[in-house]
């Protein structure tokens, strides 16, 4: 299967890392390319540091780049390791990135991956597809306790409990295996009523299951910090989020680091001399337009959150 994304936001954010003439971006989850295209298109002296876990985006996005051979080097890491990923590069300092998180439409509609309750296949979603831990063994080993907390925490899903107990009433009987066979013990947990109502029953597990695999949230709010640390004055941090968990995460780093004195207030003066590393750009997160909306209906939910170092 050809690996295609449709890259959310793209003209927003490449227009808010304000792309400088011999400047270095990191693309920090590759995908197809798309947004590290846009960025060495933007100016032809810039050199770009493209990451990503899976390893198929990382071919795919070689091929797709070609015509800047010599201006990016792609690194098949998490982008939580920006730090070591610079130094290994003899890389300093940057001047902007980009993050765009949660799946990529490539890996949605590839039902090798297991990543979709609208394609039946093993249960997988694993994105770096060397790791040990994939979905069929958070469902057939997490405890009841566990399932509950990771659909609720990471999914939100109200029926959490309902669900983590239908699920392992039917693995006592058989092991469940694909992608299918969840939906349909979903469906099962979910009383008729509710699941007329919002969107697919399976989405709020099926995400929650996607992060855990993943580890997704754990190193998110480390990860925005190290960017921020890495980028020279003046340089910008652009992060997509699709949910309110990452949202969150991506607000509430962006608000401790533009904090200055964190002394109490009945201090005279300043003790701790702490400085703001950043200004916030988007006070408010930049949303898809309807038209973009309209033309990639996965964009609904993409909230873009821009900072740049002071």
């Amino acid at each position: 299967m050809e690996f295609k994304h449709i890259s959310v936001l793209f003209e927003e954010s490449i227009e808010a890392l304000g792309i400088r003439s011999g400047g270095i971006y990191v693309d920090g989850t590759l995908g197809g390319g798309g947004h590290s295209h846009g960025i060495l298109s933007a100016n032809k002296d810039c050199r770009l540091i493209g990451i990503d876990r899976d390893r198929e985006a990382i071919a795919a996005a070689g091929k797709r780049l070609a015509e800047f051979d010599g201006r990016f080097t792609l690194v098949n890491r998490n982008f939580a390791e920006i730090k070591s990923i610079l130094k290994e590069n003899g890389i300093e300092k940057i001047d902007g990135a980009v993050l765009d998180l949660g799946v990529s439409s490539y890996q949605l509609d590839n039902a090798e991956r297991g990543f979709s309750y609208m394609h039946d296949a093993a249960l997988d979603m694993r994105m770096d597809t060397s790791s040990r831990k994939n979905a069929y063994d958070v469902v057939n080993s997490y405890s009841l306790e566990e399932l509950t907390r990771i659909f609720y925490e990471y999914g939100e899903e109200k029926w959490s409990k309902r669900i983590a107990e239908f699920i392992c009433e039917r693995r006592a009987v058989k092991s469940i295996e694909t992608t299918y066979e969840l939906v349909d013990v979903i469906k099962a947990a979910i009383p008729k009523k509710a699941r007329q109502e919002g969107g697919h029953p399976a989405k709020r597990v099926f995400q929650a299951i996607r992060i855990e695999v993943n580890d997704e949230l754990s190193v998110l709010s480390g990860a925005v910090r190290d960017f921020i640390s890495c980028l020279n004055t003046g340089g910008r941090i652009a992060v997509i989020t699709f949910h309110s968990l990452e949202d969150r995460i991506v607000k509430n780093a962006f608000q401790d680091a533009a904090k200055g004195c964190i002394c109490p207030k009945e201090f005279p003066v300043c003790m701790c001399g702490r400085k703001p590393e950043i200004k916030i750009i988007s006070r408010k997160p930049v949303l898809p337009s309807q038209r973009e909306i309209e033309e990639n209906s996965r964009s609904k939910s993409a909230k873009l959150r821009i900072a740049e170092k002071l």
